[in-house]
Parts: structure tokens; C-alpha cells; sequence
């Protein structure tokens, strides 16, 4: 790689660390070719990306952002898995290394806050944003509807009485 390249890389990097929400760091040695476009592909389906960089290039574009504390787990063949959503990365990250022994995920970082595998796998337990959005929609729906089943209930007791009286005078 050229000096211009490696310039080139450090800046994306730099980007990626000050847009998204979180960075899981993993180690990969052992994974094959098909098992790691399997977590690429999950994981730009759950609106992330993974990404392979020399540690070297990881670590420079690590310095001044907020997730410079995750420079010191990048040793030996790491990858990055990010996401803005703070929730999508480490749960595919923590699905991908259940079902493949040789991923091995290391920590990771949520804007300056440094994780640590446990801290990952527990974030990966949460429900997504989406999933989030639609129990609170479910909530507020809930109290509503249960308002104009009381609300109308009433009315079509009457209904019923009137009914029951119109069939009686019809006898």
C-alpha cells in the first residue's frame, strides 16, 4: 500500500469512528472466505458494515475520536464491525460468533465509552430501535382503544335494551 493509500484509509476510518454509534472489535483468524461475506452480508442487512484494516492504520485513525480507547485491543487479526444504530452491530456480531467458534469478538466501543466483551454481548440482548418504536406505538395504542370500548359500550347496552323492547312490542 502507498503512502497516499494509507492516507486515504486513515481519513475513512477517522469518519467511521466519529459518525457511528457503536464499534465492535473481533479477532477472524480462522474464518473462511464464505463464512465472512455470511457476516458481511448480515450485517449491511441489519444496516451495518465490517471492515479489515492493518491495526497499525486502525490505530492512527483511532487517535482524537471518541473511541480511542479500543486502540489497545487491536492485536492481531481484527476486524470492525459498526453500525449508527447502536443495537444492530453487536447483535449480529454476538449471533455471527454463536453459530462460528474461530470469531472471537474482543470489546468494542460506544461513542467514548470502552466495551468490553460482556458489556457487547449484553448490548446485544436489547431490543433494536425498530423494535422499540413499535412497543411504544403498541402502548400508546393500547389506552385508546381500551377509552372507546368503555366509551361505547354504554351506547350499545342501550341499543341492546332498545332492541329487546322493539322485538317485546312486536310480540
Amino acid at each position: 500500500m502507498e503512502r497516499a493509500e494509507k492516507r486515504e484509509v486513515v481519513s475513512a476510518l477517522s469518519d467511521v469512528f466519529a459518525k457511528t454509534g457503536v464499534v465492535v472489535v473481533a479477532h477472524y483468524a480462522g474464518l473462511s472466505v464464505a463464512e465472512m461475506t455470511k457476516l458481511r452480508s448480515d450485517m449491511r442487512e441489519a444496516g451495518g458494515q465490517v471492515k479489515v484494516a492493518k491495526n497499525r492504520l486502525v490505530k492512527l485513525a483511532l487517535e482524537g475520536t471518541d473511541a480511542q480507547g479500543i486502540s489497545e485491543l487491536m492485536s492481531g487479526p481484527t476486524c470492525l464491525a459498526y453500525s449508527e444504530d447502536p443495537i444492530a452491530a453487536p447483535k449480529v456480531a454476538v449471533n455471527f460468533a454463536k453459530g462460528n467458534e474461530n470469531f472471537v469478538i474482543l470489546g468494542g466501543s460506544m461513542g467514548p465509552t470502552v466495551l468490553d466483551a460482556k458489556a457487547v454481548s449484553s448490548l446485544a440482548s436489547l431490543p433494536s430501535l425498530d423494535e422499540l418504536r413499535g412497543k411504544l406505538v403498541g402502548l400508546l395504542q393500547a389506552p385508546a382503544s381500551k377509552i372507546a370500548r368503555t366509551v361505547s359500550a354504554p351506547a350499545g347496552q342501550l341499543a341492546r335494551v332498545f332492541g329487546a323492547y322493539g322485538a317485546k312490542d312486536a310480540a
